[in-house]
């Protein structure tokens, strides 16, 4: 395992998660007196472990049929779009 690559990936998606909708809709689970918080952590955990492995199997996959530098080039053009859409 890369422990570099590891932390780089965890810092990156963690500061993408930080005040996304996933994060406020367990915010507001947890709020809630009559469920566990438990319930909440572990239901929450389980979905963001199943999404995270669909991104996994799914960039593996497309990275058997795409160069990485178009993969890289796609990605960064996505992620600017999504900047300038949120900052209009």
């Amino acid at each position: 395992m890369n422990l570099r690559a590891l932390l780089l990936v965890f810092g990156t998606i963690f500061l993408a998660e930080l005040g996304d909708k996933t994060q406020l809709a367990t915010f507001l689970f947890a709020s809630d007196r009559q469920i566990s918080k438990l319930s909440v952590f572990i239901g929450a955990s389980l979905a963001l472990i199943a999404t995270s492995a669909i991104g996994v199997l799914l960039g593996d996959a497309i990275s058997r049929l795409v160069s990485e530098k178009l993969l890289r080039t796609v990605a960064g053009a996505g992620f600017v779009g999504i900047g300038i859409w949120t900052i209009v």
